[in-house]
């Protein structure tokens, strides 16, 4: 009897010992979040540390959301209780869409780890969604190719400049756009020349502070005036202005810029800029009717 006791405990104690069906450690709490405003969306973005500190016990993000409030009482929480899951993602960075211009929303991000424990949220970030020439997100074309692609002047045909003719993101597989967001092996982002006749150049390899920094497009000395633009992609890098030559069918040639505010690994966000004036190089910020 004692002989066969032994081994009848050991395997309990064995088994017991290799029960894992826990969840296991929750990663580490986001470090941050900010937050940027487009129109009819809200970028957010936040450090990777979740991911970087142990990429084992990594698996994605999620995002949650819930109702701000500013009319309540001083010292008293603004944000709601009741928070939902916008998506989720592995990319430290999620854009909200489908949001109302003028109303504001609260924003927090937890990571969930391949067992499913989730941390705890970081910290919280309201933001309003307004119409606005700036911060135009378009994405990589391997991600959403039908968001990937940007046309600074979209002409109907009657050689007007008009508000809705500016500024449209397209198909980036299109030929019938400026350029589109190319990302290569490293997840670097690029700006890549598409439609005929259009070229970009760096306006300073130095940062700008914004985008009305860029006041006229550069002269590329040649012998005789100036040569055109390269249609070789150039790399996005926050804070790098990028000035664009196009043309528009008859002999003149039209300039646009660029300043870049945010490359993740998904999507960039960029203000930009048209001069309506056919051939003039001196940059003017381009608006959409009634938006200021």
């Amino acid at each position: 009897m004692r002989r066969w006791r032994i081994p009848l405990i050991l395997l309990l104690v064995t088994a017991c010992s290799s029960d894992r069906t826990g969840p296991g450690d929750a990663p580490d709490v986001p470090a941050d979040l900010f937050s940027t405003s487009l129109n009819g969306a809200v970028a957010l973005t936040w450090p990777d540390n979740a991911f970087t500190s142990d990429p084992d016990n990594f698996q994605s993000y999620r995002i949650y959301s819930t109702s701000y409030n500013i009319d309540v009482p001083q010292n008293a929480d603004p944000c709601a209780s009741s928070w939902r899951l916008e998506g989720t993602t592995v990319a430290p960075e999620f854009l909200v869409g489908a949001m109302v211009n003028g109303i504001s929303r609260c924003f927090s991000v937890t990571a969930v780890n391949p067992d499913g424990a989730e941390s705890g949220r970081s910290r919280t970030v309201f933001d309003t969604p307004r119409p606005d020439s700036r911060n135009q997100v378009v994405y990589a074309i391997q991600v959403k190719p039908d968001s990937s692609g940007f046309r600074f002047w979209d002409d109907d045909g009657d050689n007007v400049v008009e508000g809705g003719e500016l500024g449209r993101v397209r198909d980036g597989t299109s030929l019938d756009v400026d350029f589109y967001v190319d990302r290569d092996g490293a997840d670097r982002l690029f700006l890549t020349p598409s439609r005929p006749g259009t070229g970009v150049e760096f306006y300073s390899l130095d940062p700008i502070s914004d985008l009305t920094s860029i006041d006229d497009a550069p002269c590329l000395t040649a012998t005789n005036g100036c040569t055109r633009y390269s249609t070789a992609p150039i790399e996005a890098a926050p804070g790098i202005g990028y000035v664009f030559e196009m043309e528009a069918g008859d002999t003149f040639l039209r300039y646009g810029s660029v300043r870049v505010t945010h490359v993740g690994t998904t999507f960039l966000i960029l203000d930009w800029a048209f001069q309506t004036d056919p051939g003039n190089p001196e940059l003017l910020v381009g608006r959409r009717t009634g938006t200021r």
